[in-house]
């Protein structure tokens, strides 16, 4: 089980696809993990983003794996 005490970070990504590429990787390789997903701006909705707003970099995805499986993660996130 991951708990807040021994986890660590895998790595964090902007991208939906990268996203769903590394949850395919870690899931295929039977390594647990937990994703965070923080969204920078409240106020998007839909497809309708602030001016000026990279509507690419409105979510923030970041992977955790318990820290014995670290190196083991990304030797295949790589």
């Amino acid at each position: 089980m991951i708990t807040i005490f021994n986890r660590r970070e895998l790595v964090t990504t902007y991208s939906m696809e990268n996203q769903a590429n590394i949850r395919e990787i870690l899931k295929s390789n039977k390594i647990d993990y937990r994703l965070k997903t923080i969204t920078k701006n409240s106020r998007i909705r839909g497809n309708i983003a602030i001016i000026g707003q990279n509507i690419n970099q409105a979510y923030e995805y970041i992977f955790y794996v318990h820290k014995k499986d670290l190196e083991y993660a990304r030797s295949y996130i790589k």
